[in-house]
């Protein structure tokens, strides 16, 4: 990124001494580039539209200009974050009350697969910010005794492309109908859909627009690469990956949640550490698998496109294609996964016969054609036999 003369702290950006103070704590030592970019118009009273991906530091580029308005101001229901994931909504609430611990920020969540009458309690003890998705949101507004966001501030929509392609778009209409006009409104997406244009004229105000990312870039600190292989070997080949990659933490994409299932179990059986997360599972087994890999009990988390992006993981050191995505899009998110902040990371993708066209329009959308990756062929072969005896122990 060129040095555009903007200051470097989030001091320099407006923010107030306490919350520069939780930054510290957190680790925060300098703003992410769309925190740069954001926070100082945030802070003047701006609708701010941020393009960045998921790990660009966005949760901060809304929540410190909140939170500031917030210590001038306290009030209940202050403020509305809506998400598209259950686990998104949890990772921003985390960021939310970490940052506003040292001046009592109370937040509450509201999911689905959580019961509605532990929420209603929160909701009585008027929190300060909401942070939900927009189904229950809506649930809560239409069912809740005494709840109301009348009084709202402001409202973020964060990853607008995923809550309109979930069709959450007639609950957003909803709730927009519900809340104040009079109000800050921050959106985030990592692409600009026709949709995200059209919701974004129905509830902005003259908004400043930000793009902290080029439109379908991947960070120059990953390492892309492909492996064109016939769909007979590819477990052989991930087994061999893994293998080779014993010391690292590595995320496994596949295309169905049964793929993504059945593969944790193959990895198991051959003395591998692998745990599937995937859309089918409920709340709390997703949130057991993702601690088991956050803490390093597992270092193999196979998963399907639900958990592609929105979900509280530390970068890993690799991300495995076993299925290319079919959405060229989603290779984005997928490999997004690594080499963030400034890491360095590694992406492999395992193409078979039948997905050479996908491939293909991933190289098209990156605008690169990526290097294969060196396998010994002989040594791959070897393990078909233990493979093979696996998956058959798994299918039983």
């Amino acid at each position: 990124m060129e040095d555009d003369g903007s200051p470097k702290t989030f001091a320099g950006l407006g923010v107030c001494e306490e919350l520069v103070e939780a930054c510290k704590s957190l680790g925060w030592e300098t703003p992410s580039k769309i925190q740069a970019e954001a926070i100082p118009y945030a802070l003047q009273g701006r609708d701010v539209i941020g393009l960045a991906q998921t790990g660009s530091g966005k949760t901060g580029a809304f929540a410190l200009p909140i939170l500031q308005a917030l210590l001038q101001k306290p009030q209940p229901f202050f403020a509305c974050v809506l998400s598209p994931t259950r686990e998104l909504a949890i990772q921003i609430s985390e960021q939310l009350e970490a940052l506003g611990s040292g001046i009592g920020v109370k937040c509450s969540v509201l999911v689905g697969g959580v019961d509605m009458m532990q929420q209603a309690i929160s909701l009585a003890k008027r929190p300060h910010i909401v942070v939900a998705t927009p189904g229950r949101l809506l649930d809560h507004l239409s069912n809740t005794k005494g709840f109301s966001l009348r009084a709202l501030k402001y409202l973020v929509l964060d990853e607008a492309d995923r809550l309109l392609n979930m069709d959450f778009e007639r609950a957003i209409d909803d709730i927009l109908k519900d809340i104040p006009k009079e109000r800050r409104t921050y959106l985030f997406s990592a692409t600009m859909t026709k949709k995200v244009s059209k919701l974004q004229r129905a509830c902005l105000r003259d908004p400043l627009k930000i793009e902290a990312a080029s439109k379908y870039s991947t960070v120059d600190t990953l390492k892309q690469h492909y492996l064109f292989i016939p769909a007979t070997y590819k477990d052989c080949y991930l087994v061999y990956i893994l293998v080779r990659m014993s010391g690292s933490t590595s995320m496994v994409f596949t295309r169905t949640c049964e793929s993504a299932r059945l593969l944790a179990l193959i990895l198991r059986n051959l003395g591998l550490s692998a745990i599937p997360i995937n859309g089918q599972m409920s709340q709390a087994k997703r949130l057991g698998s993702l601690n088991k890999f956050k803490s390093g009990e597992c270092n193999i988390l196979i998963c399907t496109d639900v958990a592609s992006r929105g979900l509280d993981i530390p970068s890993v050191d690799v991300v495995i294609n076993y299925n290319i995505p079919t959405n060229s899009k989603d290779y984005i998110h997928r490999v997004g996964r690594t080499a963030r902040a400034g890491r360095s990371g590694l992406a492999i993708s395992l193409v078979n016969q039948y997905e050479v066209e996908w491939y293909r329009q991933i190289e098209l959308l990156i605008g690169k054609e990526l290097p294969e990756y060196q396998a010994n062929k002989e040594e791959v072969l070897l393990l078909l036999e233990r493979v093979s005896d696996a998956r058959r122990i798994a299918q039983m």
